[in-house]
Parts: C-alpha cells; sequence; structure tokens
C-alpha cells in the first residue's frame, strides 16, 4: 500500500533577476563565440564582416539556447537550492 504522504517537492527556483539572466548569457555567449571564432576563423577570414557575424550568429544562438542556457539555469537552481 501506497501512503498518502510523499516526499516534499523542493520549491521550484524563482525566475532569474535581469542581473542574474545578463550574467548568465554572458557567460553562455562570450566562450561560445571565442571557441566559434578560433574555429571557423581561417574558414571566413575572407568572408565579409556581415556574412560572417550572420554564419557565427546563426551557430552560435542555437548552441546557447538549447545547449548552454538550461544547463545555466540547473545550475543557479541548484546553487539557489543549497540556500
Amino acid at each position: 500500500m501506497s501512503s498518502d504522504r510523499s516526499a516534499p517537492r523542493p520549491t521550484p527556483a524563482p525566475p532569474p533577476s535581469r542581473h542574474q539572466l545578463a550574467l548568465m548569457i554572458w557567460l553562455a555567449v562570450v566562450p561560445t563565440l571565442t571557441v566559434l571564432n578560433v574555429a571557423f576563423g581561417s574558414l571566413l577570414t575572407d568572408v565579409p564582416i556581415v556574412l560572417r557575424t550572420f554564419v557565427v550568429a546563426t551557430v552560435a544562438v542555437p548552441i546557447v539556447m538549447y545547449g548552454l542556457m538550461p544547463r545555466l539555469h540547473r545550475i543557479r537552481a541548484r546553487l539557489l537550492a543549497r540556500r
């Protein structure tokens, strides 16, 4: 038989403040752009700057939004849960 009492669920972390979100985005974007510029730098040397920016942004945005930001949100939630 199961009991009506279940383990208490942790309270979800509140949404990040504007400053926390800015820091999280910076922590995701700067290393991503650095790696992409190193990786694609020689391939895009002769490409006009606008097209180069378009290519790097097209690769960087999904990496940041679907790969890094969810991880940073989980890390932030774990840090807040420790308090």
